[in-house]
C-alpha cells in the first residue's frame, strides 16, 4: 500500500523536529521521473528549529516569498538554491511553524544508472554523498517547491525502510557564526554508511552499511 500524504504529514509532526530528522534516518525517497522511478535511503539530515534558530531561513520569523513553503503545513516541500545547487528541505510541525529537515545525503537504491546518468563521472558514494549532489542525482527539479510530499512526483515511503544499526549527531555543516546554534548537535547520520558526507574512511562500514 503506497504511502498517503496524511500519513506522512502526521509522520512529520509526532515529536519534535529533531526527532522527526532522526526517525527520517532510512526511509525511503521516491522520485518519478520522466524515465522511470529512482529510490533512495536518506542517511544524513539536518534539523532546523524555525525563529528561534539562528541558523534557520525562518530565523526571527522572517517570511518572504522565497521561503514561504517553511510556513505551510508539514509535508511540504521546500527547495531553495545555494549557489548552483538545489537544496531539498522537508517541513516539519504545524502550518506558522516553520520547522523543517534539510536531507544531506542518500543512499541509492532503485534506478542507479538513471543516477548516475545524472551525475556523469561521479561514481561510487561520492554520488549522493551532500545535499546539492543528491538533487542532480534525482534530477529533482525547483518548481516542486511549495508542493506537497505524495501528492506528485515526490514520495516519502514509509513502508519502504532500513533500521540504522546506530545513529550518530554532530554539528551542521557549513553553520559558522550563528552563537549557539553552531555547535546544536542537529545534524544526524547513520553511523558507518559510506554515503553520508565528511564520513572517516577508517568509520565506514563496507559490509551493512550501518544498517541493521
Amino acid at each position: 500500500m503506497q504511502t498517503s500524504f496524511d500519513q506522512v504529514h502526521t509522520f512529520l509532526t509526532n515529536g519534535s523536529t529533531a526527532q522527526i530528522a532522526q526517525r527520517l534516518l532510512g526511509k525511503c525517497l521516491r522520485f518519478q521521473s520522466a524515465t522511470g522511478i529512482l529510490t533512495a535511503y536518506i542517511v544524513e539530515d539536518e534539523a532546523y528549529i524555525g525563529p528561534k534558530d539562528q541558523a534557520a531561513h525562518a530565523y526571527k520569523n522572517h517570511r518572504t516569498p522565497k521561503n514561504e513553503p517553511l510556513y505551510h503545513e508539514a509535508g511540504t516541500i521546500y527547495i531553495y538554491q545555494m549557489r548552483t545547487q538545489l537544496l531539498l528541505n522537508l517541513i516539519t510541525q504545524a502550518k506558522n511553524d516553520p520547522q523543517g529537515v534539510l536531507i544531506r545525503a542518500v543512499q541509492p537504491d532503485a534506478g542507479l544508472i538513471k543516477f548516475q546518468q545524472n551525475r556523469p563521472d561521479k561514481s561510487s558514494f561520492e554520488l549522493t554523498n551532500g545535499p546539492g549532489k543528491l538533487m542532480q542525482a534525482f534530477g529533482i527539479p525547483k518548481r516542486l517547491k511549495g508542493t506537497h510530499l505524495n501528492e506528485g512526483p515526490l514520495s516519502l515511503d514509509l513502508t519502504q525502510f532500513k533500521m540504522p544499526r546506530k545513529i550518530e549527531a554532530s554539528s551542521r555543516i557549513g553553520v559558522p557564526n550563528k552563537g549557539i546554534w553552531t555547535d546544536e548537535p542537529l545534524r544526524y547520520f547513520v553511523k558507518g554508511n559510506p554515503y553520508v558526507s565528511r564520513m572517516r574512511k577508517r568509520e565506514v562500514d563496507l559490509i551493512n552499511y550501518g544498517w541493521q
